[in-house]
């Protein structure tokens, strides 16, 4: 007679097939992780694009109200505009000729920059 109290019918996973279904599990853990992150960087781009073009909207519409005026900041602080967390958004040239304005995302890896014709380039 075993020493082991097995009961009729009982079952269970042996050692060999969990440590499989763990394998599994990081393998797929391995391939997701990395695809992840560039999710995120990729959306934290594309976060820093709409900014710039809001921003680019709102520096237009100072220059309807205003068109010898130059936008800055302030300006476009005044108009409703709100910058995003860790974003970096910086007016180069603020008039209505020469509008240049700079938007980057700390955890995307690029800057974007709408010029006076509302051309987007990275």
């Amino acid at each position: 007679m075993s020493s082991f109290n097995t009961h009729k019918g009982q079952k269970g996973f042996t050692l060999i097939e969990l440590m499989i279904v763990i394998a599994i599990i990081g393998i797929l853990a391995a391939i997701a992780i990395p695809q992840f992150t560039a999710y995120r960087t990729r959306g934290y781009n594309t976060a820093a694009r709409s900014t710039v073009k809001d921003a680019y909207t709102l520096a237009h519409a100072f220059f309807t109200e205003s068109p010898a005026g130059v936008a800055d900041m302030a300006v476009l602080s005044s108009y409703g505009f709100k910058q995003g967390a860790n974003m970096t958004v910086s007016v180069n040239t603020g008039t209505v000729s020469g509008l240049s304005i700079s938007t980057s995302h700390t955890g995307g890896g690029s800057t974007f920059t709408v010029n006076d014709t509302g051309a987007i380039t990275p």
